[in-house]
């Protein structure tokens, strides 16, 4: 399978007043496409700063990076990027809200306007096409918002601990909700999470980073036994599940000396 990412030796290093700071040091790695892959780590060791750099915002020190076997600043097709809080607008409608990227970009068409109508009515949030967000559950309002990320057909979908903002039970249910929907799309999505619970989940591999300057202690192929479809409730409930909590756990510890 074609790869959608594909990092070789990305460094990336601060420079400030106080001097240079490393934050990723020698990071290779693939991501094949639609497939779904969770990074890990100590706190603070550079796993947004990853995704910066994957989005373009910034530039790495040293090395390559390539989406669809392009340099990253050849590539021009859409990447989805969901940050810790929905950022919708609270004086737009959720479907203006919607269609707000499509606006930027001069993409609204009625294909485009279409899938928003088709997404709406397969997440169940047509109904509140015409709410505002106030009126919104959290849950629903961060369904709002990967609606609003998939409105503009995104090649890979970057998600920066998407679900840390809401309350526990909330979490679950709309992990397991976003993780359905980006496995029935087939997009390609990278996860970056505190919860070793959720990335295991939902991801099919697992990028376990050391502490700052960030290099790749471990990589885990993820493989659940569940009943019937493997979904982010479901997963939680294999017997292999601890066995996987226990393995990362012990890895992140051993990165952190």
């Amino acid at each position: 399978m074609q790869n959608a990412l594909k990092l070789s030796n990305v460094s990336y290093t601060y420079y400030s007043s106080n001097g240079e700071t490393k934050a990723l040091d020698l990071l290779s790695f693939s991501v094949k496409k639609g497939e779904f892959v969770a990074i890990v780590g100590p706190s603070g060791c550079g796993k947004s700063t990853l995704l910066n750099l994957i989005t373009g915002l910034i530039r790495p020190t040293t090395g390559q990076i390539l989406l669809d076997n392009k340099p990253l600043h050849e590539f021009y097709e859409p990447i989805g990027y969901m940050l810790q809080k929905d950022q919708l607008l609270e004086w737009r409608t959720i479907y203006r809200n919607l269609t707000l990227g499509l606006e930027i970009q001069h993409r609204v068409t009625k294909e485009n306007l279409d899938r928003i109508d088709r997404l709406l009515k397969s997440y169940h949030l047509y109904d509140f096409r015409n709410s505002y967000p106030r009126q919104l559950s959290g849950g629903m309002r961060q369904r709002a918002a990967l609606i609003r990320t998939l409105a503009l057909s995104p090649q890979i979908l970057l998600l920066d601990e998407p679900f840390s903002a809401l309350d526990y039970q909330t979490r679950l249910n709309v992990s397991d909700d976003i993780g359905t929907i980006i496995k029935e799309q087939q997009i390609t999505a990278i996860l970056v999470t505190h919860d070793l619970s959720e990335a295991i989940s939902m991801a099919d591999r697992i990028i376990v980073l050391s502490n700052r300057p960030a290099k790749i202690q471990k990589i885990v192929p993820i493989h659940l036994t569940t009943d019937g479809e493997k979904t982010p409730a479901s997963a939680r409930n294999a017997k292999e599940f601890p066995d996987y909590f226990n393995l990362i756990w012990k890895e992140i510890n051993d990165a952190n000396h």
